[in-house]
């Protein structure tokens, strides 16, 4: 069955000032849940803030670090999961119903890839 890696971008400067609510929390802790009792979801965590972070960029043989926060970057990865689904489709239809879990006060892409298995 093929392995699919969600990632959830976000742009940190329009997220609500509090974080996610405990009522997102709960109907994101109940879908994961779900997610999990059919058997696709294999891990899933939420990253903390760019200001935390680093990044490493190799040039010319050359590497070079940056520390956060990547005020240049729009969007950033803010979370992610690995889902192993019978198709596409159920891996996109578990992420629509993750979306939708964050009701109106959230602006949130997510985008799927398939794992190449080999």
């Amino acid at each position: 069955m093929p392995r699919y890696l969600s990632l959830v971008r976000i742009d940190e400067t329009d997220v609500p000032a509090d974080g996610p609510s405990p009522e997102l929390m709960q109907r994101m802790g109940e879908l994961i849940e779900e997610i999990t009792k059919a058997g696709a979801m294999l891990d899933t965590a939420g990253l903390l803030p760019t200001a935390q972070g680093v990044r490493l960029h190799l040039k010319g043989g050359e590497i070079s670090s940056t520390d956060g926060p990547f005020t240049e970057t729009k969007e950033v990865v803010g979370g992610y999961a690995i889902m192993q689904c019978k198709d596409r489709a159920e891996a996109l239809e578990w992420g629509k119903r993750f979306l939708k879990v964050h009701g109106d006060e959230w602006t949130l892409t997510l985008e799927i890839r398939e794992i190449e298995e080999g």
